[in-house]
Formats: structure tokens, C-alpha cells, sequence
């Protein structure tokens, strides 16, 4: 079981990990349009009735949050990540919800915070705070 439960913590923090990094990184550059490939939140943004410079800050943020659960110790950094996390997505879900988009538009969202929740739930001990 340790094995197992290693391996699902791996593989759900470096998912989680390079979603975070992939989306921060585009926020930050603000790769914007249609045209240009990038994902729907970058060129929805406006559209889901946020200012453009709030993913300069969310770009940050979301490396910041990879960075954080990929280092090893810190662990109380680490829980404020994975709590960061569960507000970013759950944000991202319902503002889609709310702007009246399409489920589907949520799915990305829906998925990293399901990897979020794994992450956290699978992690070794000496990640967890106050471990005896």
C-alpha cells in the first residue's frame, strides 16, 4: 500500500505541478487570443467579467503554488498552497458556472483541483504539518 500510495501522490503532484506551471506561465506572458492557441481562459478572461491584469497575479501565484509542493520540507508552506489551490479552482469552476458558460468550461479547473485533492490526500508524512 505504500508503494501505491507513493506512486498516486507522485504522479497527481507532478500533474498538478505542471498544469500550474504550464497556465502560469501563459497568464504571465498573457498569451492571449484565438489565434495564438492559447486556452480559453486566457482570451475569456474579460468575458468572465475579470479585469486583464488579474492574470499577471494568478500567474504568479499558481508558480508559486507548484514551487512550493515540489520542494521538499516546508511543510506548513505547502498546506497553504494546496488551500490556495482549492480556492483558485473552485473559483475558476463557479465563475464559469456563474458567467453561464458551458459545464464543459470547467473541466480543466475540475480536473487540477481533483489532483490538487490527491496530491494532498496522498502525501508523505514529512509534507504534512504537525507530524508526529
Amino acid at each position: 500500500m505504500a508503494k501505491t500510495r507513493r506512486i498516486v501522490y507522485w504522479v497527481s503532484t507532478i500533474g498538478l505541478a505542471s498544469g500550474l506551471v504550464g497556465s502560469g506561465v501563459q497568464q504571465i506572458l498573457r498569451i492571449e487570443g484565438k489565434e495564438a492557441l492559447a486556452p480559453p481562459y486566457a482570451w475569456g478572461i474579460a468575458e468572465l467579467g475579470y479585469p486583464v491584469y488579474i492574470l499577471t497575479i494568478l500567474g504568479v501565484w499558481k508558480l508559486l503554488g507548484a514551487l512550493a509542493i515540489l520542494l521538499p520540507r516546508y511543510p506548513l508552506l505547502k498546506e497553504w498552497a494546496y488551500a490556495g489551490m482549492f480556492f483558485l479552482f473552485t473559483g475558476g469552476i463557479f465563475s464559469h458556472l456563474a458567467a453561464g458558460d458551458a459545464w464543459y468550461e470547467s473541466l480543466p479547473a475540475l480536473f487540477l483541483l481533483v489532483l490538487a485533492a490527491a496530491s494532498w490526500r496522498f502525501r508523505p508524512d514529512d509534507r504534512r504539518p504537525l507530524t508526529r
